[in-house]
């Protein structure tokens, strides 16, 4: 009889990151963070039901680090995804455009299906992992 050899266990596939940012968020970001008036890790990125397409997109100071909190780091700032939001979220490039009439970060999301008119409110689908 010969001998079994062992089954190598399949190395855990890496998880894909969330969100990236470009250099514009980034720079935002970390003039943001310099700028606030308490200590804060990063800004927490989320979803909230409501408006006229149903979902809206958050963003706020983080002052610490949930432990259910998918963090991403990112060109040397911090975004910390609620989880609830992370399935919409997945493969997001967060944006900052500014010009003379507002500022704001632009989410171009693939999951992203429809958007009201004025912008505020989105509908977004699942990430199909």
């Amino acid at each position: 009889m010969g001998t079994i050899a062992p089954v190598a266990k399949p190395k855990p596939r890496p998880r894909p990151q969330v969100m990236k940012l470009t250099d514009a968020a980034a720079a935002r970001i970390t003039e943001l963070t310099q700028r606030a008036d308490s200590e804060i890790v990063g800004l927490r990125v989320g979803i909230k039901n409501g408006g006229c397409a149903g979902q809206s997109y958050t963003v706020e100071y983080a002052h610490e680090i949930q432990p259910t909190d998918e963090v991403v780091e990112d060109k040397g700032v911090k975004i910390l995804v609620d989880p609830k939001a992370v399935l919409f979220l997945l493969g997001t490039e967060m944006d900052y455009k500014a010009d003379k009439m507002q500022a704001q970060f632009i989410f171009n999301n693939p999951n992203q299906v429809s958007a009201c008119g004025c912008g505020e409110s989105v509908q977004l689908t699942p990430a199909k992992v």
